[in-house]
């Protein structure tokens, strides 16, 4: 997967918007300003951080070793960095991304869940 398939993959999703609250590269998504998936647009190689539940997360470094690490930069109990471009089918990187965003959601207050609904 490409990024602009999965800049649109994530902006299809209900109550995404995309920014760069730190820099000018680092594009970030969000689903009612909470973080579910960024990716630098000026690294050599295509990744992305998605938040992971923790148990899952560990199960998918082991799996996939040379495609899923910790997160860079980021918690590593909770987020991996997915590199898309080495091998990975597209239906489990989206997968992925569904994953992240539901967990996100997921961890939502009731108000909040309520807002996404009516979107």
């Amino acid at each position: 997967m490409h990024i602009e398939a999965f800049r649109e993959y994530c902006l299809s999703k209900k109550g995404v918007t995309e920014d760069f609250p730190f820099d000018e590269v680092t594009l970030v998504f969000k689903v009612l300003n909470k973080m579910f998936a960024l990716t630098g647009l000026k690294s050599e190689e295509f990744r992305v951080n998605l938040k992971c539940d923790p148990e899952r997360a560990i199960e998918l470094r082991e799996e996939y070793e040379e495609s899923i690490i910790a997160g860079w930069h980021m918690s590593k109990k909770h987020w991996n960095t997915v590199y898309f471009e080495r091998g990975l089918e597209d239906a489990f990187l989206i997968e992925l991304i569904d994953h992240s965003y539901d967990l996100v959601v997921s961890k939502m207050t009731k108000k909040d869940k309520a807002v996404l609904e009516k979107l």
